[in-house]
């Protein structure tokens, strides 16, 4: 017999307590490491966001642009696009960019009057070292070609000369006063423009802000000519001959001025002014800038901008080309920023040879063809059209199949032929060399825009190429422009909010901003068939009591609901858009199946806020600020349309209770159907009745938190409402403890933090046309946070995210000889297990609401119960749908839980054809799944059999999670987030391990997206000099920036451009290869050299020794006019100067003291020698002397 002991009994006691816990730890190996995370910006996509100013280099043909926020890109051929910023004080507008021509240097001068050396040799762009000038301000520059010495205007009239080399100022400077006529008494204001004579190198000519034109001798240090304009001055050019020079005025007017002592200019005209019946001339707007550039045959370009008469309704935007007495204006689609005249010769003492015009728009960058007739446009190979309507969300795809892109690129190849009016020659900006590099695996960036386009682009090897442009708005009627703002979202009723995309099934949902879901299927062939409708309305007894004002809720109102008052209803009614009817032409792509028109209380609008599709359950469900709808894609019925209370079920943890009894009344006269084009008719109405209808939410709930961070907040009246935040798909276990079965399952996240699961029971697969789904209510949360719920993901027992089941796309060209069906096709965890039989205790409903669209446009809704009899969809001649119920007679409206009215009660077993699920009863740790929550105040991991909380981090008062996703790296997976304070964490799953946390972006950063376009101000952070952005601002920002696979993301940077980072420490590594190279080594013309004739009788080109002229002869600068701030490199690069220049004279002194003891031993071996010759010598005449003598002779 077994002795019994107390010892043993603790130790069974151990034993049955902690094996889970002890296997756990055991059975889930982390790999991922701090040192495989890195954080590192890698491309930047798009259009230069209020671009400043504008270069080009037309040896190395490279382009280069600055923007009002410090940024540099500079552009070459395709896959050659470079981007840097300014630092520190710099980080402001940059005014002027000029390339050092073929020499692999840019100069830029910012806002904070600081000149900058880049170097662009390398391929990433660095400054080099800077100038700042601290008691003028910098008004223009120019570089002649060729030369190390920059000419610097101030906003005083003076100019500097600056060595590029070395950033030293030269002593040599023209004061205003010294370039003024003596008898001139005031100030001539700034210097407007800079340009020495082609020919003549020695003559610098200078324009003031007054219209006064000096023709500066550099060697005599004085004016030779001095010309003064009625108007004042914009621009200067020479022409080639350096015989006379233009300008161009306020007035749009351009003179021509010779090189000779007169005081008017030689002519005067403006080109686009025009007589009106008085015979005077009409009022031009300013011209900014003149160009003259000629050819090869002699014929004169004069290109500017502006000029354009200043009368109403005149064009503004253009530029112009007068060739001979050929004048073209060219309009262009946005405003002139500036313009630069594209040459094949980059010196300006011979004829030029233009052959484009690069133009630098507010919002584009267009190039014109100057050697084909009419001036066409060449077809630019970048992604400068990604703002063409203002995107709204994208999505990031980095884990798609390999035949998704070139599906994509063959139908928007049929779909957009190119255009016959663009230039048939190559793109002129070829410069620098880029070599695709290969990438394992595709990368897609999906857009979406404020007029309903969606684009795909290809984001692969570091480059961003258009594939596929799909357009909702042609689904829709135009809306009436009467009731363009009773509605908050109404002037852009067709914004895209929401993106989808099964990549496996091609499948896509999208929802727009009027609370319109779209589902689309993709196709090779172009197809004619009319667009399904659905009618959606999410119904709850007395609406706007439920989620009235309460003064004790302190929550964090995820989606406020803007009420509107009941007169404005039927304004409400008329913003509804509406689908066209009958047969509409698709072309190839994604063609139309099905339009969800969701409504609130009355007939109101609702945002959509989630969206998820499972292509093998063949479900669609979305999440609204009031509730959840299912669709079923196959049938085309809606299963569920439920308010965000009834998800609960009897279980709701929130008191709500009824504020004002009468209101009950009015709202349910208001919730009738309306009769607009697309009629709903739902037979039976039935409200669902419920006592408690008002939340009390206190502190002491777990899924409570404020986000104004004060308690005083708490006094303040919110109208708060249940939002769906979040939507999962997932075979996932039914029971606690019950590891044996997995069912189909929809995982519900919501603004108040709580979890929820719905069950799905499917049909056989041969009867899954015909009969209907089964949605179980679980009822009450499975899990609560605080905040609302951003991401949810599962995990497998080894820690692995379980990808989504998908029904694998066929095309239907191909398979139409044979319609055998095909199995789901499912990506879950070899370790997962599924069951074929589910038992459904709780309330089902089925077919909330079967729908299906005539001519008439209506839909029938049918409720079905249990294995009762399906759920059918009839459609009548007149517009109206009969529903047949399951075990009742008549159809609901809705279902919800137990408290539906008509809803049957299933206790059958049904089998899961869908999802072909065999359970091997296996009772190993295998099985076990976990389920990753991340909300805005904290972060869970969830065992789902055991339905416990393993694992949890919260993040402090003051942070909010702005974005949060579960990510696939190489070595396992993790959660990346984006915080509220800028920084950007990394959590090792399942253990939530801290493996990356960095400053990154700062929120303001990105409030470009919110509605007040600078964020908005929190009264009680105000006190304390602290600015936050409220959730409404959040949530628009957390659609445009995104996690993604192997541990990629993007974020729109601006409203132009897209801003891709990376936290992948082995992709950081392989960055500079995808890069292309800015600097190639190119022969640099030959600068034209003085003929006989030419020297002889003068017109030839004359050099100048400029380093004699201001360099060290000049005498030494004012300090306090400019400071030398040498770059990081140049520092760095100074300190290991400085380090080799000391071991070198150590080395070298050492050497010298070597040498003069070598030369001291030397002398002293010489002295031996000498003495040793001398001893030789002696010995030798003292053996002569006794040579012949005998021994008696001595």
């Amino acid at each position: 017999m077994k002795k019994f002991t107390f010892k043993g009994v603790l130790d069974g006691f151990r034993q049955s307590v902690q094996p889970q816990a002890t296997r756990q730890e055991q059975e889930i190996q982390e790999q991922l490491k701090a040192d495989h995370f890195t954080l590192k910006k890698t491309f930047r996509h798009g259009f230069p966001y209020s671009p400043t100013s504008f270069a080009f280099d037309p040896v190395q043909k490279l382009l280069a642009i600055g923007d009002k926020s410090g940024y540099i890109r500079i552009l070459g051929r395709p896959g050659v696009d470079a981007h840097a910023k300014h630092e520190g004080e710099s980080e402001c507008a940059v005014l002027f960019a000029q390339f050092l021509v073929n020499e692999g240097a840019l100069v830029t001068v910012t806002a904070d009057d600081t000149i900058h050396l880049w170097n662009i040799r390398q391929k990433t762009p660095r400054i080099v070292q800077s100038l700042k000038f601290q008691r003028e301000r910098v008004t223009c520059i120019h570089l002649p070609v060729g030369s190390k010495w920059l000419y610097v205007g101030t906003e005083k009239g003076n100019i500097h000369v600056v060595q590029i080399d070395t950033f030293a100022l030269s002593g040599y400077i023209i004061n205003w006063n010294k370039a003024i006529e003596v008898v001139r008494t005031s100030h001539p204001g700034a210097v407007i423009a800079l340009c020495d004579n082609p020919l003549d190198a020695n003559k610098l000519l200078i324009a003031f802000e007054c219209g006064l034109l000096v023709l500066w001798d550099l060697k005599a240090k004085c004016a030779e000519l001095r010309w003064q304009a009625a108007e004042a001055v914009k621009s200067l050019a020479w022409h080639y001959e350096g015989k006379y020079f233009v300008s161009s005025h306020t007035d749009g007017s351009i003179c021509s001025w010779p090189t000779k002592p007169q005081a008017k200019p030689q002519s005067q005209v403006c080109p686009h002014a025009k007589i009106n019946k008085d015979g005077n001339a009409e009022k031009c707007k300013a011209i900014y800038k003149v160009d003259l550039k000629t050819s090869a045959t002699g014929e004169t370009f004069t290109i500017f901008s502006g000029g354009m008469p200043s009368e109403k309704g005149s064009k503004s935007n253009c530029i112009t080309v007068m060739v001979g007495k050929a004048t073209t204006v060219l309009e262009m689609e946005h405003a002139v920023c500036d313009f630069i005249t594209l040459c094949e010769n980059p010196w300006p003492c011979e004829t030029q040879e233009p052959y484009a015009i690069a133009v630098l728009l507010q919002y584009d960058l267009v190039l014109i063809d100057l050697l084909t007739p009419g001036f066409p446009c060449f077809e630019s190979p970048y992604p400068m059209d990604l703002h063409e309507s203002p995107v709204t969300c994208c999505t990031y795809l980095t884990d798609c199949p390999s035949d998704l892109v070139p599906a994509f690129y063959s139908v928007g190849r049929t779909t957009t032929s190119k255009k016959s009016c663009f230039s048939e020659r190559e793109w002129p900006i070829s410069g620098g060399e880029w070599s695709p590099a290969s990438c394992s695996y595709s990368e897609i960036v999906i857009t979406g825009h404020q007029d309903g386009s969606l684009k795909f682009w290809d984001s692969g090897a570091g480059t961003l190429q258009i594939l596929y442009k799909l357009k909702t708005a042609k689904m829709f009627e135009k809306p009436r422009s009467h009731v363009a703002h009773s509605h908050p979202e109404s002037d852009n009723p067709l914004a895209v909010h929401l993106i989808f995309l099964c990549s496996e099934s091609r499948r896509l949902c999208v929802a727009g901003a009027m609370g319109q879901v779209m589902l689309f299927k993709f196709r090779k062939v172009e197809s004619t068939s009319e667009v399904l409708v659905l009618e959606i309305p999410i119904l709850y007894e007395n609406f706007d009591d439920i989620y009235g004002t309460s003064p004790e809720c302190d929550f964090l109102t995820g989606h406020q609901v803007q009420k509107t008052e009941s007169s404005d209803s039927d304004k409400m009614a008329e913003c509804t858009l509406k689908v066209r009817f009958g047969a509409q032409r698709k072309p190839p792509g994604f063609q139309s199946q099905l339009v969800c028109l969701t409504t609130g209380p009355n007939r109101r609008n609702v945002q959509v806020t989630s969206l998820c599709i499972s292509s093998s359950y063949g479900l669609m469900a979305y999440g609204t600020e009031y509730g959840l709808v299912i669709i079923d894609i196959i049938q085309k019925i809606c299963l569920l349309s439920v308010a965000c209370p009834d998800l609960y079920g009897a279980h709701d943890p929130y008191s709500r209770t009824p504020k004002s009894p009468k209101r009950i009344e009015n709202k349910e006269e208001q919730s009738r159907s309306p009769s607009s084009d697309q009629k709903n008719v739902l037979s039976n109405k039935k409200r669902i009745k419920k006592t408690d209808l008002l939340i009390k939410l206190k502190n002491k709930l777990d899924g409570t938190f404020s986000r104004s961070r004060s308690s005083s907040m708490s006094s303040i009246d919110m109208s708060s409402s249940e939002s769906v935040t979040c939507l999962a798909f997932i075979e996932s276990y039914a029971k606690r403890n019950d590891i044996l079965s997995l069912v189909p399952t929809l995982w519900i996240g919501t603004s108040f933090g709580s979890i929820l699961t719905l069950f799905i029971t499917m049909p056989e697969r041969d009867v899954r046309k015909s009969q209907p789904v089964l949605i179980t209510i679980n009822g009450g949360p499975v899990v609560r946070l605080k905040g609302s719920i951003t991401s949810m993901s599962f995990l497998d027992s080894y820690g692995s995210i379980i990808p989504y089941t998908f029904e694998t796309w066929r095309d239907e060209k191909r398979d139409n000889k044979d319609r055998t069906p095909t199995k789901s096709s499912s990506r879950t965890s070899p370790t997962f297990t599924p069951t074929t039989a589910n038992t459904i205790s709780n309330t089902s409903v089925a077919g909330g609401i079967a729908g299906g669209a005539s001519a008439g446009g209506a839909v029938g809704g049918a409720v079905g119960g249990g294995a009762a009899g399906g759920a059918a969809s009839g459609v009548a001649a007149g517009g109206a749908a009969g529903g047949a119920a399951g075990g009742a007679a008549g159809g609901a409206a809705s279902g919800s839980g137990a408290t539906t009215g008509g809803g049957m009660s299933s206790s059958s077993a049904s089998s899961s054809g869908i999802s072909g699920s065999v359970s091997t009863g296996l009772e190993t740790l295998t099985d076990r799944q976990y389920i990753v929550i991340a909300s805005e105040k904290q972060t869970k991991v969830f065992d789902v059999a055991n339905q416990c909380c393993i694992n949890r981090i919260q993040l402090s008062e003051m942070d909010f999670a702005v974005k949060a996703e579960t990510i696939t790296m190489k070595d396992g997976s993790c959660l990346a987030t984006y915080l509220s304070n800028g920084h950007l964490m990394v959590h090792s799953l399942p253990s939530l391990k801290l493996l990356l946390d960095t400053d990154f972006l700062p929120l303001m950063e990105l409030s470009f997206q919110t509605k007040c376009k600078q964020g908005i101000v929190d009264p009680m952070l105000s006190i304390w000099g602290q600015q936050i952005i409220v959730h409404e601002d959040t949530t628009q920002i957390s659609k445009i920036f995104c996690f993604s696979h192997k541990g990629h993301g993007l974020y729109m940077a601006s409203p132009t451009e897209i801003q891709k980072f990376t936290i992948s420490s082995e992709f950081c590594q392989f960055i500079l290869e995808m890069m292309g190279e800015l600097y190639t080594v190119h022969e640099m013309p030959e600068q034209p050299k003085e003929g006989f004739f030419k020297g002889l009788f003068g017109g030839g080109a004359k050099l100048l020794d400029r380093e004699e002229l201001f360099g060290e002869q000049s005498g030494k600068a004012n300090r306090s006019v400019a400071r030398h701030i040498p770059g990081p490199n140049l520092e760095q690069l100074g300190q290991r100067a400085s380090t080799a220049a000391s071991e070198i004279s150590r080395a070298h002194q050492l050497a010298m003291e070597r040498g003069d003891k070598l030369n001291l031993l030397e002398e002293r071996a010489e002295r031996m020698a000498n003495t040793a010759q001398d001893f030789s010598g002696t010995a030798h005449q003292l053996m002569l002397k006794y040579k012949d003598k005998k021994w008696y002779q001595l």
